[in-house]
Order: structure tokens, then C-alpha cells, then sequence
């Protein structure tokens, strides 16, 4: 991980197209700017990890769903 200290009104980037700037600081909260391409999905960590979980139960759902309707015309065709 790289750690860099940054103040108020400074920035980074990364890469050639993705800023991060340091918007304000009050107590132990930081409000970050970030200028990205539209095509760029940006979330908060917490917000991407729920939508990982989702996306994994709908998959494993589908795969159910998909076995059950196997067996069903399994038993049909006997």
C-alpha cells in the first residue's frame, strides 16, 4: 500500500486520468474530491463489498435455479 500525506487543496493522481483532491479535513474526516472518466465505476469500499455479496448470491440463486429446473425435466423425461 502506498501512503502519501496530502493537505488541503492538494491532489494526486493516478494514472493519467483519475485525480483524488483533498477537498477539506475537519477532525478525523477527509472529503476527497475524485475527477475520473464516466466509464470509471467509483464507490465507497463498503457500498462495492454489498454489491459483490449481491451479485454473488444472484449468481449461486441462478445456479440453483438452473439445477432444479434440470432436475425437473429430468424427471419429466422418465
Amino acid at each position: 500500500m502506498l501512503v502519501l500525506t496530502r493537505k488541503k487543496g492538494q491532489a494526486l493522481m493516478i494514472g493519467n486520468d483519475i485525480e483524488l483532491s483533498i477537498i477539506d479535513i475537519q477532525g478525523d474526516q477527509v472529503r476527497i474530491g475524485i475527477s475520473a472518466p464516466k466509464s470509471v465505476t467509483i464507490h465507497r469500499k463498503e457500498v462495492f463489498e454489498e454489491i459483490k455479496r449481491e451479485n454473488l448470491s444472484a449468481v449461486a440463486q441462478k445456479e440453483t435455479d438452473i439445477q432444479e429446473l434440470n432436475l425437473t425435466f429430468i424427471r419429466k423425461k422418465d
